[in-house]
């Protein structure tokens, strides 16, 4: 993956992988975005994607549309989700642009580098401004420091989820039982093949694999808390 570009990996009902950087590579600067999948797709079989869009290019400002559609251009990444947006700004020392949002999104505009005002307003570094529902337009405005920006968005879930370590579930024993499958096919925590090669869940086993010979030993899950994991909205 390159500067601009995006790999998408839908977990769906589980997968293990590795992420390997080049022998020259010294240096990584990116954004490892999460969204969880509603109900109706989260048990899906898992995909990966990788897309390159191309720049919407205006007045000393570009736009890369990864996910979503903004500024006239759409990505064909499928997220298995209801509409959401995902975009790269990069704007010029002193440039403006003025993008219309679908205003049943809520949208997170995250500065990464430079100067920038948002409607008027400041924006510090590495901090996101949350936007919420209504919101129809928005202007960014680049100071004295050319700026790139991050905007992501969408309609919210709506859905309450459990989120502990790489684990995404909707109640703790969820969690709990993902847990155990992790361990006990990675060969940590050793345990019985689920019978008939299916967990109960309907999940085939196994739920995360397969683990391909001369990978690096996969990472066991750490110990769970004393205490019930709750959802969050």
């Amino acid at each position: 993956m390159r500067p601009g570009e995006v790999n998408l990996m839908i977990a769906g009902r589980g997968i293990s992988h590795q992420e390997f950087s080049t022998p020259d590579t010294t240096f990584l600067h990116g954004a490892q975005l999460w969204f969880a999948l509603p109900d109706s797709t989260r048990n899906m079989p898992p995909t990966f994607e990788h897309y390159a869009p191309k720049p919407v290019v205006g007045n000393g400002t570009e736009v890369r549309v990864f996910i979503g559609s903004l500024a006239g251009s759409t990505s064909p990444v499928n997220t298995r989700t209801p509409p959401i947006l995902g975009a790269e700004a990069v704007l010029r020392a002193g440039s403006r642009l003025e993008l219309d949002l679908d205003p049943e999104f809520e949208h997170g505009i995250l500065l990464d580098t430079g100067d920038l005002r948002l409607d008027g307003n400041e924006v510090p570094v590495d901090h996101l401004v949350y936007l919420s529902p209504g919101r129809g337009r928005v202007v960014l405005e680049a100071g004295d420091v050319p700026a790139r920006v991050l905007l992501i968005g969408g309609e919210p879930l709506g859905e309450q989820i459990i989120m502990w370590w790489n684990f995404v579930g909707r109640s703790h024993d969820e969690i709990v039982a993902y847990r155990a499958a992790w361990q006990a096919e990675i060969d940590v925590e050793p345990a019985p093949e689920p019978a008939g090669g299916t967990y109960p869940d309907g999940t085939p086993y196994p739920r995360f694999g397969p683990y391909p010979e001369g990978m690096p030993a996969p990472l066991p899950a750490p110990t769970l808390p004393t205490v019930q994991l709750r959802p969050r909205g």
